[in-house]
């Protein structure tokens, strides 16, 4: 009886025993560690990855390149004339040169493991929790701070983001594939387009690449390769695999890709940047270029598979509007239920009516709009949304004038007539919402200048008159008295 004990307490010994010498075996083959360049002794979490060589020897990246076109500037023939090769060319050379044996400058053969860190161990891919996902109206709520108008086009993007969420969350539902919801949004310049998709990858947490389809160029072209979209998004990423399959890219200028009305002329740019974007959209695994623009020998490849990225194309689509007119003119300007044929010339929104029919003859062809199921317009900005622009956003132009003034001790003050002279000046420009910046650029640069001059100014009140050029801003100086330093003296003036 106390044998057979004996034996079980042994056998059980030796297999507690064993897991340490198994992990004895793992540290000393040092695959619990990483390999360090043996030129900038920077580790391969750094550095990125390694050439091996023989004896041990790990070189990063960029010490590799740099070696190569340090040897490829060298003077090859001049090795033949050391004088270590004898009487060869007489005996000819540079005497300082030799060569180095790396083998011995590496000691034991290998760098110990105590000299290199330790590999950080990857984190899990957190799975995405349904309950976490912020719905619709939520969502819509968050885009209300910061974006003006646009209602329908919130809520749409809102609805989009939330359903390709829940797909990306739960994968499938009862045995059913739920398709992407990419989207297209027309509008015009300046009307918020890219700050909205901004704004929505702020509020997700999610990584967002914006690209641009302007310089996108079929393979084998002087451009960058339709690959390089998403390139943007895995840097965005940190260059994490996992994190950017979830992710969000949203590409501008999608209609500077239309088909060229010229079909004599190669069409590098145009038709066929649309046809390599089909495989993106639909979903499909892409080699991309880690941290370059293009493919080539010396840049790693990582592949992403585009399934559960949301694509969000956008574009100001110019002359769009007069197809879409072509189109209603179309019925008969005589007899009694005839149609004037300047009915839709003043009509403001008319992007609204917009089909896909319109966009193919645009020039987008039908492949790509069948993979952009979500197509929705914004309006073009009106007087009454400039001036809710200046002041209600979070972000408004005013409040960042405003705090840079209050960082002076000096208060910042626009009237009603001053704003709405701002939003008359920035409908004509008809650049949207980028010219309200550029006027109250103009206008600020004198108070700007001159305020900080004066430690007297307490408050400076823009008006209409000083926006239309008849006047000047209201400048109200502090009080000197000693009772009440803070107070405000109302004495006018007409000018900085």
């Amino acid at each position: 009886m106390d044998d057979h004990r004996d034996d079980t307490y042994e056998e059980t010994e030796l297999e507690e025993k064993k897991p340490d010498t198994e992990e004895k075996k793992k540290d000393d083959s040092g695959s619990d560690y990483e390999d360090v360049c043996f030129i900038c002794r920077r580790p391969e979490s750094k550095a990125g990855k390694m050439f091996k060589l023989p004896n041990h020897i790990c070189v990063c990246d960029d010490c590799m390149h740099k070696t190569m076109d340090t040897v490829s500037q060298f003077d090859y023939q001049g090795l033949l004339n050391n004088p270590n090769m004898g009487d060869m060319n007489g005996g000819k050379g540079f005497p300082n040169i030799s060569f180095v044996n790396l083998a011995d400058l590496q000691g034991d053969g290998g760098i110990p493991n105590k000299q290199k860190p330790k590999k950080k161990k990857k984190k899990e891919a957190a799975e995405i929790d349904i309950r976490d996902i912020l719905p619709p109206h939520k969502i819509k709520q968050k885009l209300d701070e910061y974006v003006v108008g646009q209602e329908h086009a919130k809520k749409v993007m809102s609805v989009a983001v939330y359903n390709h969420y829940k797909r990306v969350a739960t994968g499938t539902m009862d045995e059913i594939e739920i398709e992407k919801s990419n989207m297209l949004m027309i509008g015009p310049t300046g009307c918020g387009k890219t700050y909205l998709v901004k704004t929505l990858a702020k509020l997700l947490d999610v990584p967002l690449a914006i690209a641009d389809a302007t310089s996108l160029t079929e393979a084998g072209y002087i451009g960058d390769d339709i690959e390089s979209v998403v390139s943007k998004l895995l840097a965005a990423a940190d260059n994490d695999v996992e994190r950017a399959e979830r992710g969000i890219i949203f590409i501008d200028e999608i209609d500077k890709i239309a088909k060229k009305k010229n079909t004599n002329a190669r069409d590098v740019s145009g038709e066929s940047v649309q046809q390599g974007m089909l495989k993106l959209l639909e979903g499909a695994e892409v080699e991309v270029p880690v941290g370059a623009n293009s493919k080539n020998a010396m840049v790693p490849l990582a592949t992403v598979n585009t399934r559960n990225i949301l694509f969000i194309c956008g574009g100001a689509f110019p002359d769009l509007d007069e197809i879409i007119k072509q189109r209603l003119n179309k019925k008969t300007s005589i007899g009694y239920n005839a149609e004037l044929k300047d009915k839709y010339d003043k009509e403001k929104n008319i992007l609204s009516r917009v089909t896909v029919e319109d966009i193919r003859k645009f020039g987008m062809i039908p492949e790509f709009i069948g993979r952009l199921p979500v197509i929705f317009t914004l309006e073009g900005l009106s007087r009454d949304m400039m001036v809710q622009i200046l002041k209600e956003p979070r972000n408004a132009i005013l409040k960042q004038y405003q705090k840079l003034l209050e960082l002076d001790e000096v208060e910042l003050l626009f009237d009603a007539g001053a704003l709405e002279a701002i939003a008359d000046k920035a409908m004509e420009k008809e650049t949207g919402a980028r010219a309200l910046r550029a006027i109250i650029e103009e206008f600020m640069l004198d108070i700007m200048y001159e305020v900080p001059k004066d430690d007297n100014i307490g408050r400076v009140t823009i008006t209409r008159e000083y926006i239309e050029g008849t006047g000047g801003p209201i400048i109200d100086i502090r009080s000197r008295s000693a009772e009440h330093p803070d107070r405000l003296n109302v004495v006018q003036q007409t000018g900085t």
